[in-house]
């Protein structure tokens, strides 16, 4: 199973408590290592791999066991990116091109507000913190 989006932009939660797109401050945290892999390389992960990637960092998985780690990794349900904390917590929309290549779109900014209006791709809400 796969929790890769094409065409797609997801916007932050409805409870999220940014009014923009906020850098996480706490190293190591999915929050941050999502946002410097995404920051630094927009369109270049699928979410599929950006959901490895933080994983294995988060874990100091190293190029001989990534294969093996991948493997187990996918072996079990994932969330999607609708429930990152970027999404949640920080203020950041995620626009998933063709391809299924992620980027961060902060909220609200003019790019933020072309992709929800936009109505050539499809729009999902990142998932709430708290059950309503």
């Amino acid at each position: 199973m796969t929790t890769n989006y094409y065409e797609t932009f997801i916007t932050c939660s409805a409870d999220c408590p940014a009014t923009a797109g906020e850098v996480p401050r706490k190293p190591g945290t999915i929050a941050a290592i999502q946002y410097d892999l995404l920051s630094s390389r927009p369109y270049t992960y699928t979410s599929d791999e950006l959901l490895f990637e933080t994983y294995a960092l988060r874990n100091n998985i190293d190029d001989k066991g990534r294969d093996a780690a991948k493997a187990a990794f996918f072996a079990k349900s994932q969330a999607c990116l609708r429930a990152s904390p970027l999404v949640k917590q920080f203020g950041w929309g995620l626009h998933h091109d063709p391809d299924g290549k992620v980027a961060l779109v902060g909220l609200g900014t003019d790019a933020y507000r072309d992709f929800m209006a936009r109505t050539d791709i499809k729009t999902v809400p990142g998932m709430r913190s708290k059950r309503a």
